[in-house]
């Protein structure tokens, strides 16, 4: 294998004790979650490391990658908004609130916006029906929505993060 990833000793230190403790061939999706945990995404170069440094072809390592939806290749902005696409969401509107978010933040699903504050990502269900459509930023998680309520848990958001913070 050609991998720059060999001759580069430590090139993820905070990645090693794991890839040392998980280094058969079963531990892949532990160490790829440790790697995601730490460098927030799935780069290639850490791909590539991972790759090396578990002796597995790295067409595997990328398969598994994209193949569970939990890894992300791209990085994601500061608050990454998961909004449920789940059946009792759609009957209540989801697409509705998808339509505002992406108009107040000029941004489409799956992308980031130019400051790196949000990331919208549709996801097939949050398991939150009784609240729908619903929505999680980060670790939160906001019910009921509707187009207005969405708008303003955006702006507060946006207001509470510090001037020219980015990711």
């Amino acid at each position: 294998m050609c991998c720059k990833c060999e001759n580069t000793k430590n090139l993820f230190p905070l990645l090693d004790e794991t890839l040392n403790k998980y280094s058969h061939k079963s531990g892949l999706i532990t160490v790829l979650q440790k790697a995601q945990d730490i460098y927030g995404y799935l780069s290639n170069e850490i791909l590539l490391y991972i790759s090396s440094k578990m002796n597995i072809k790295p067409a595997k390592v990328l398969g598994v990658a994209t193949f569970y939806t939990q890894f992300r290749l791209k990085p994601v902005g500061k608050n990454l908004i998961l909004l449920c696409q789940g059946t009792a969401c759609h009957v209540n509107g989801s697409s509705n609130i998808e339509e505002t978010i992406c108009e107040e933040l000029s941004i489409k699903e799956g992308e980031t916006t130019s400051d790196g504050l949000f990331t919208l990502n549709n996801v097939a269900c949050l398991g939150c029906c009784s609240l729908s459509p619903v929505m999680m930023i980060n670790e939160e998680t906001y019910g009921t929505l509707t187009p207005d309520k969405a708008k303003n848990i955006l702006k507060e958001i946006k207001q509470s993060t510090p001037k020219g913070e980015t990711i």
